[in-house]
């Protein structure tokens, strides 16, 4: 009997322990578990890494980048194209506006685009926004006057735009975290294969077909990308109640020295990457030296290497670091900038075509790994909200490079202008450099993946 009395009070002793009497205790088997796993599971460390659904994502947001990202860094053959012949009137600043509204609301307005990506998911943004691009296609066809270009390309093409290149990189985000920089560079692929296929496309078409059949063929292409991408896009991660109370403009994260000068750094970037994208043909038809349909092919070589420049980079961000990685490239970029471009570029068709093939490589990187660093800095959850601020900050660049670059390329010179482009990367360098610091706890350490 006395050890009966003993287990009893054993048993007394620890539901006196737990605080909770057996007559006022609710929880059911079924809710133990359930709140255990809600506790223990979080989506943050929880990426797929792989299969068949995340790689379905990144096809789709290859496709959707083909399009929109990839009709971007292509502008440059239209720009030379409507600077002969429909805006000839026209000087190469004042067509170049075109372009540059087109770039900087299409990366811009990534500060809208993306809160509402993470409130949302893909879907409905995606859907619209191929649907308005379409129709920015098939009406660029039948512009003729400048005003007619400003408003469709630049504001309906740069609104719509921004929905397809936001969400295609940020539903990526969702699906890997390890492997993010290979998987953002497998997606860019879809961006860089349009800037290596549509100046051909357009080479070969305006003189068959002329100007609106080449841009309706193009128009179709992209139908054909668009339903494939919208069909296969999904989302991971549901926004959580913390991030759809957020406000869908905050500039808060600025706060983050890391996420600052990273900010600096891609408005350097973007400076260097769209100046030269909107300015070779140009810079090539200038010279007389060279064949007409030199900047054709100058655009189509820049694009089709910075496809490689996409993935192998992005494979080794994933095992020495994505600052460490994109810090290498930048120091790579502007060293055959100062090699190349500057003393020879104006003077050496094959040393041109040469140095276009290395910047395409370098930059490439740039594009694909950019995003990735972001993701460094952020949950996935939020992915979208921190890159979008980003390019709101950076894209203003693209606002004005574009113009600054015709100017002079006309004004002073070649040499002059690659120079400009040669001190903005070194100034991007350094920024980066710092930014790298910050994510170490601001230290100088050199063998450390970051």
């Amino acid at each position: 009997m006395r050890s009966k009395a003993d287990q009893s009070d054993k048993y007394t002793s620890a539901q006196n322990t737990n605080e909770i009497p057996p007559v006022a205790r609710t929880d059911s088997p079924r809710d133990i578990p359930h709140e255990e796993v809600a506790v223990s599971i979080d989506p943050e460390d929880n990426f797929p890494e792989g299969g068949t659904r995340a790689w379905l994502v990144v096809a789709s947001a290859c496709l959707l980048l083909f399009p929109s990202f990839g009709f971007m860094v292509s502008i440059g053959t239209l720009q030379d194209y409507w600077n002969q012949h429909q805006l000839s009137n026209y000087s190469s600043r004042d067509v170049g506006w075109i372009p540059s509204i087109f770039v900087y609301l299409a990366l811009g307005l990534g500060i809208w685009v993306g809160p509402l990506f993470d409130r949302y998911g893909p879907r409905w943004i995606a859907l619209l926004g191929s649907i308005g691009y379409l129709i920015f296609m098939f009406l660029l066809a039948e512009c003729k006057q400048y005003y007619q270009f400003i408003l469709c390309c630049g504001i309906l093409g740069g609104v719509t735009g921004a929905t397809l290149t936001t969400t295609s990189l940020a539903v990526v985000a969702h699906w890997f975290k390890i492997r993010r920089g290979l998987a953002q560079g497998i997606a860019m692929i879809g961006s860089s294969f349009g800037g290596f296929t549509i100046p051909l496309i357009l080479r070969s078409t305006f003189p068959k077909y002329g100007y609106q059949w080449s841009l309706r063929i193009l128009g179709f292409i992209f139908l054909g990308c668009f339903i494939i991408g919208n069909t296969v896009i999904k989302a991971r991660i549901s926004a959580s109640t913390a991030t759809k109370k957020k406000a869908i403009i905050s500039l808060s994260i600025f706060g983050d020295l890391r996420f600052s000068l990273l900010t600096i750094s891609v408005f350097g970037f973007e400076v260097v990457l769209f100046g030269a994208l909107g300015i070779l043909p140009t810079y090539a038809t200038l010279n007389s030296r060279y064949p007409a349909n030199t900047g054709f092919y100058l655009i189509s070589i820049m694009n089709g290497v910075s496809c490689v420049g996409r993935i192998l980079p992005g494979y080794l961000a994933d095992k020495i670091g994505r600052f460490n990685t994109l810090l290498l490239m930048i120091i790579f970029t502007l060293l055959w900038m100062l090699v190349l471009w500057l003393p020879f570029g104006h003077t050496s068709l094959p040393t041109l075509y040469c140095f276009t093939a290395l910047f395409g490589f370098g930059t490439g990187s740039w594009m694909a790994l950019t995003p990735a660093c972001i993701g460094q800095l952020c949950r996935a959850e939020e992915f979208g909200r921190y890159y979008g601020t980003l390019y709101f900050i950076a894209s203003l660049a693209t606002l004005v490079c574009i113009p600054i670059s015709g100017e002079l390329v006309e004004v002073v010179g070649p040499q002059p202008m690659v120079a400009f482009y040669c001190a903005v990367l070194g100034l991007s360098l350094v920024s980066f450099v710092f930014s790298r610091w910050a994510c170490v706890g601001r230290r100088w350490v050199i063998k450390v993946k970051v």
